[in-house]
């Protein structure tokens, strides 16, 4: 009898792992160039409060020394003195020099912050409780004493009046400024570089003197009456450079390439420019128009020479006297009457608002697309 054993041969089990599903990279983050550590801030927390005892002492106590000023001013160089001591007990020379600077520019934007604040909160502070009455904005001061009653008269004649001279500027420097912007970006040339210089040499002209140009060229040559229209051209003259000015850096900025691509279709150097920079730049070139519109609206000087005060409202700006709002706080405020006082800080409390919208909108026309 044959057995037979039957030998199975169990086949070589192959096992496939799956592919390890990939590894989801970190979020990048910005990395802190500038972080300060704790040393770091012991130091400064330290110094800031050793001077301070240091100056309380030697400038109150010791010395025969008075003053809120005088007494932030030592403290200040007593703070810097004490500060550049304690960080080079555990830093090198240039992390001091690094330091000492830090706390001189943070000193300076301080002080530029806190005296813009200062100022805006003081002419709200006394031009709100004036603004605030009904017939402020709504009548003019046309038959009104300086000295009536704060519910009678108000600034509609100046308000008006400054919109209408403003808006003469616009219209007459807004192509110059534009067109002299361009000229200076994609022209060229060596007249653009004397063009350029007189552009920013025309930025730091004090405005009394384009009030007395257009005086002398329009009133006393050509026999033309003070009026609205004769501010407006002084004023456009203040406005021309700063449009011009801003246009020019905002043009600057438009890449090359698109330019570039622009000629290579076979557009002409106009069409590459009207059609292809100038759209680019738009809302640059917004943000120059608002900043014009903003120098121009609280010219003084100008409307001063070229107009004159007036007390009624006028909405023709060939004829008579026209009144702004800059010249009616000037006025105001320089006449020595209480009431009429209060009545510039209520229009200045107007102008300031009107002032910090028109940069708002700059500010949010040069913000950065998403």
């Amino acid at each position: 009898m044959t057995s037979t054993t039957a030998t199975r041969t169990p086949a070589a089990a192959t096992t496939t792992r799956a592919p390890a599903p990939p590894e989801t990279p970190a979020p990048e983050r910005p990395r802190r160039l500038r972080g300060r550590t704790l040393d770091d801030k012991l130091s400064l927390i330290g110094a800031a409060a050793g001077s301070l005892a240091l100056t309380w002492v030697l400038y109150g106590k010791i010395l025969p020394f008075s003053g809120t000023l005088g007494f932030i001013i030592v403290w200040y160089i007593v703070f810097l003195l004490m500060y550049a001591t304690v960080t080079s007990l555990s830093s090198p020379r240039p992390v001091v020099v690094d330091r000492l600077a830090g706390a001189m520019v943070q000193a300076g934007a301080a002080v530029v912050a806190v005296a813009l604040l200062s100022t805006v909160f003081y002419t709200y502070i006394r031009g709100l409780p004036v603004a605030l009455h009904l017939n402020f904005l709504v009548k003019d001061m046309s038959g009104v004493r300086p000295t009536a009653p704060l519910d009678e008269g108000g600034i509609l004649h100046a308000l008006v009046g400054s919109f209408i001279e403003v808006g003469i500027a616009l219209v007459i420097s807004l192509p110059l400024g534009l067109v002299t912007a361009v000229y200076m970006v994609e022209v060229g040339g060596r007249l653009s570089r004397v063009v350029r210089t007189i552009v920013e040499a025309m930025t730091a002209v004090p405005d009394i003197l384009a009030g007395l140009f257009v005086y002398t060229a329009l009133v006393v040559a050509f026999g033309f009456p003070k009026s609205g229209f004769a501010a407006g051209l002084a004023i456009a003259v203040t406005m021309v450079p700063i449009i011009a000015r801003t246009s020019d850096v905002v043009l600057r900025v438009v890449p090359g390439g698109l330019r570039e691509a622009g000629l290579a279709l076979g557009a002409s150097q106009w069409q590459v420019v009207r059609h292809v920079v100038l759209p680019t730049a738009r809302p640059g070139l917004a943000t120059a128009v608002i900043l014009g519109v903003a120098r121009g609206i609280g010219e003084t000087a100008p409307v001063l020479i070229v107009s004159g005060a007036s007390t009624f409202l006028n909405f023709n700006p060939i004829e008579n006297t026209m009144n702004s709002l800059p010249l009616y706080i000037f006025v105001g405020v320089r006449s020595g009457q209480e009431t009429f006082i209060d009545r510039g800080f209520g229009a200045a409390a107007v102008l300031l608002t009107v002032v910090l919208i028109l940069f708002a909108v700059a500010r949010w026309l040069a913000r950065p697309k998403v």
